[in-house]
């Protein structure tokens, strides 16, 4: 009886440290959400106007209702399915780089709607509930959503387009892969750089 009596009590104290260094952010100033987030980090105290506590606490709200989520995995024929339509969006880009932000954003919403992400009533639920799982990806997936939101692209440049787009590629090749993205994926259309000068 003692024994069970030790070995709940260990993990309750171990349950409450995960809860305390990793939603709380421990006693560093909340560095295990500053870790876990990265640069959504920043964006959410930014929006906060610096008030930590408070982004603190709508990251942790974050973790505690999307932390669990299980992720479908995709099928082959999927995969091989987005890989196609991210390269015809790709190629679109030379054409017509509106038309192909707003394919991007689209694509990107059924790709995490398909691997178990939930919809949300909104964009920001949908990249709050990424940015759980995918934070040094998800701002991609902002900047192309914003871009597209442009509506005609008069305030957006070809070349602003093109950036988001191009950091819109690492939240696709997370999202496939269920991983970081792979390096060396094929952006060459879109990279400055390549090819001839």
């Amino acid at each position: 009886m003692t024994t069970a009596i030790i070995v709940i009590a260990v993990a309750l104290v171990a349950a409450a440290a995960v809860y305390f260094f990793l939603v709380r952010g421990g006693a560093g100033g909340g560095r295990g959400l500053r870790g876990r987030f990265g640069p959504e980090y920043d964006r959410v105290v930014a929006r906060h106007n610096g008030d930590t506590k408070a982004a603190e606490h709508e990251l942790g709200e974050r973790v505690r209702r999307h932390g669990d989520l299980e992720k479908r995995p995709l099928t082959e024929a999927a995969r091989a399915e987005y890989t196609a339509r991210w390269a015809r969006t790709q190629e679109q880009f030379v054409e017509s780089p509106q038309q192909a932000v707003a394919e991007a954003d689209a694509l990107l919403a059924d790709l995490a709607r398909d691997r178990g992400f939930p919809a949300g009533k909104s964009f920001e639920e949908r990249a709050d509930a990424l940015s759980v799982h995918h934070a040094r990806h998800v701002e991609g997936y902002r900047r192309v959503h914003s871009v597209r939101d442009d509506g005609t692209g008069t305030g957006t440049g070809t070349e602003e387009m093109r950036e988001a787009f191009v950091e819109a590629r690492g939240l696709f090749d997370a999202l496939l892969a269920d991983g970081p993205a792979p390096r060396g994926h094929d952006n060459r259309q879109l990279t400055k750089g390549r090819g001839t000068s």
